[in-house]
């Protein structure tokens, strides 16, 4: 089962009080019954808050707003866009793409996200599960009043966090988020269908930096390359 007392502490200070909701309570169930039933779910329940882990929140710095989790073995590990197996699923490719043309970094041969985490940014999908082979199956079990909440307490809570809204559904989200006291970099989805439709040359990556120095803050170091 899902376990939130790992979370960081003030991260389960500031949803404490979500996770005893019924809508939570719903999510758990449903969870339950596809693990009674043998059904494969992604990412790993040890790993669903990974994100949360890796990026505390007083720590924060950008958030990476994504969907729903990859839904194939080996994929999935509990941050947005982020895999662990090394075939790297297209819309991770066409950021590695993005980065190479905005800050010559060469694209990395690894999938795995998890050093961005480290420097505070934020990977979150607004769906934390999903059933193996079925895209949005748990789309509708609750997980985006959760993450809806989680963007919400952010923006009360913080000031000064860049977001990142990658397409309609992201962007769906800037409602949530208070514009006078953070950043919102607004494009189209990294996504092959409409990469090409203005998340190339948005040169998101150097903006962020260039917003971090503003605020006298530490840039991201966004290679991914082993020294």
């Amino acid at each position: 089962m899902i376990q939130t007392s790992t979370l960081p502490r003030d991260w389960h200070e500031l949803l404490k009080q979500e996770f005893q909701k019924e809508y939570f309570q719903n999510i758990t169930k449903k969870i339950q019954q596809d693990i009674d039933a043998w059904i494969t779910l992604y990412p790993p329940l040890k790993k669903v808050f990974e994100a949360f882990s890796l990026t505390p929140l007083s720590n924060l710095k950008v958030v990476i707003l994504g969907q729903d989790p990859y839904h194939g073995p080996n994929q999935a590990h509990g941050l947005s866009f982020s895999v662990e197996c090394e075939k790297l699923p297209p819309s991770l490719k066409n950021m590695y793409k993005e980065l190479e043309t905005d800050l010559w970094i060469s694209p990395s041969k690894s999938g795995n996200l998890t050093p961005w985490a480290s420097q505070w940014v934020l990977m979150m999908n607004a769906i934390l599960t999903v059933q193996a082979w079925l895209p949005a199956s748990h789309a509708k079990i609750g997980w985006e009043t959760f993450t809806d909440t989680v963007i919400s307490e952010i923006s009360q809570n913080t000031s000064g966090v860049i977001f990142l809204l990658w397409g309609n559904f992201a962007r769906g989200k800037k409602s949530l988020i208070n514009t006078s006291k953070h950043f919102v970099l607004e494009s189209a989805h990294p996504s092959p269908f409409s990469a090409r439709n203005g998340f190339f040359g948005s040169k998101v990556f150097s903006q962020i930096n260039h917003l971090l120095l503003k605020q006298n803050k530490t840039p991201i170091n966004w290679n991914l390359n082993k020294k």
